[in-house]
């Protein structure tokens, strides 16, 4: 009944600053009661009659209110009651609700260095990837083909350094033909081969000849661009036939009368004798270039070099490490030197297993797997996929991207995680004049009802337990 008549006596207040104040934001107490009574007579005092009292409605039901709250002590139940409230609850939870802020600006602090981190790691994965291809990653697509361009040159310079083999072919043919005997098959004949020529093509491989023409597949960089047919023929004269005689042939303005003595006479070659009869048949052998099967078009697989080539690179591969593994066995035996048996079983070796050591092996070694090292990288993995398709360029691009857009993706949680903490600190500065604001007036309060219960008892002082911070 008070709560609902001071609302319906607040609708109607004179304008002043010290009213406003006690009105905004605040529990309307007995107390805050008594202050506006006060305010009222300095501002209600034209209402006041000959008898001492006043007309103002507004005066009356604030007067009416204060005597509510002093029957039966109503208005010390209620501070009473609000004092409680405040220590026990309202104190409690904004102090709750800042501290929730201060730790939810721990743990976003926390995630926010989490995924920069985070994002730094996988834009180092995206650049060690990319440092993997030898490429810088600023258009990975582009970057590639390039590679793959460049690949040709890179094998030739692989196969070239085959060259270096030579003392190693030799010491391993040696042993061979010492432990086995001699044997029907060659020994790393492709290794040999590229000795001798090189990165050829496979049909050269095969074959024992050069080809002709050389058909090699589409490449990976061609394959969105192909060349289109001109679709306007070349005119060559108003009627078309210009230039060509009634067969078809191409007219070089000169008579076969003319070109018989400018061919013979004139270039002074001597005539060929054809015979008495002219009309004779003449039979003309064609002689096919090339081995068995060749028909000197090296095209398909034939037409890629014996390092490009699937099949043939991985011979080459099986023979530097059937090199190497011969290598590593040697080494082996060389260093038992305690090994009595081992070291008579060579006496009668040739002179070229005799007269190695441990070091040269070690140098021979190394060539060799460099060279299983240049082929077998992941770089050179790769460039081997996209050259056999090229759709894998696409796949590798974005796989590689990939890393990027999650590098993205947790910079973009990283900017999340500084507005929210952002946010929990604005709501922290909003909370904590609130707490000030309530532990101030919960002091206030306190001593106003230590002070009204003191004069209950002749003034006496009276303290109420309990610590408000």
């Amino acid at each position: 009944m008070i709560r609902e008549k001071i609302n319906n006596a607040i609708q109607d207040m004179p304008e002043n600053e010290e009213i406003k104040q006690l009105l905004s934001g605040s529990y309307i107490h007995y107390f805050h009661c008594l202050r506006i009574i006060e305010i009222l007579r300095r501002t209600e005092a034209s209402t006041k009659n000959i008898f001492g009292g006043y007309s103002s409605q507004r005066m009356k039901d604030w007067q009416e209110i204060v005597s509510l709250y002093e029957k039966d002590n109503v208005y010390l139940v209620e501070l009473s009651s609000l004092l409680v409230r405040n220590v026990n609850y309202e104190i409690p939870s904004l102090r709750k609700q800042i501290s929730k802020c201060q730790q939810l600006q721990q743990e976003y602090s926390r995630k926010e260095l989490d995924y920069i981190n985070n994002a730094a790691g996988a834009r180092e994965k995206f650049f060690t990837s990319c440092k993997q291809f030898g490429i810088t990653g600023k258009d990975v697509r582009q970057e590639l083909l390039s590679l793959c361009r460049d690949l040709p040159s890179g094998l030739d310079g692989i196969a070239d350094g085959t060259s270096n083999l030579t003392d190693t072919l030799e010491l391993y043919e040696a042993c061979v033909e010492f432990v086995c005997g001699r044997v029907s098959e060659p020994v790393v004949p492709l290794l040999k081969y590229a000795q001798l020529r090189g990165n050829t093509t496979v049909y050269e491989w095969r074959t024992g000849q050069a080809p002709l023409v050389v058909e090699r597949p589409i490449s990976p960089e061609n394959t969105e661009t192909q060349p289109k047919e001109p679709e306007d023929a070349i005119d060559w004269g108003d009627d078309g036939t210009a230039g060509t005689d009634q067969s078809g042939g191409i007219d070089w303005g000169i008579s076969v009368e003319e070109s018989d003595e400018v061919s013979c006479q004139e270039l002074g070659a001597d005539v060929i004798d054809w015979g008495d009869n002219t009309s004779a048949a003449v039979e003309i052998e064609v002689v096919e270039s090339g081995a068995e099967g060749g028909d000197g078009v090296a095209k398909g697989n034939d037409a890629l070099t014996i390092l490009e080539n699937t099949e043939t690179r991985n011979q080459f591969i099986n023979e530097l490490m059937e090199l190497q593994v011969f290598l590593t066995q040697r080494l082996i035996e060389m260093r038992e030197e305690a090994d009595i048996l081992s070291m008579n079983q060579f006496q009668t070796a040739p002179t070229i297993v005799q007269v190695q050591d441990v070091g040269k092996v070690v140098a021979m070694a190394a060539v060799v797997g460099d060279l299983v090292q240049r082929l077998t990288n992941v770089k050179m993995r790769h460039l081997f996929m996209i050259h056999a398709s090229p759709r894998y360029v696409d796949r590798v691009t974005d796989l590689l991207q990939q890393k990027l857009k999650q590098a993205d993706a947790v910079g973009e949680k990283q900017h999340l995680m500084v507005q929210k903490q952002q946010r929990s600190l604005e709501e922290q500065a909003a909370l904590e004049p609130k707490l000030d604001l309530l532990i101030q007036r919960t002091k206030e309060l306190r001593k106003l009802i230590e002070a009204d219960i003191s004069k209950r008892y002749q003034n006496r002082r009276v303290n109420l337990m309990g610590v408000v911070v």
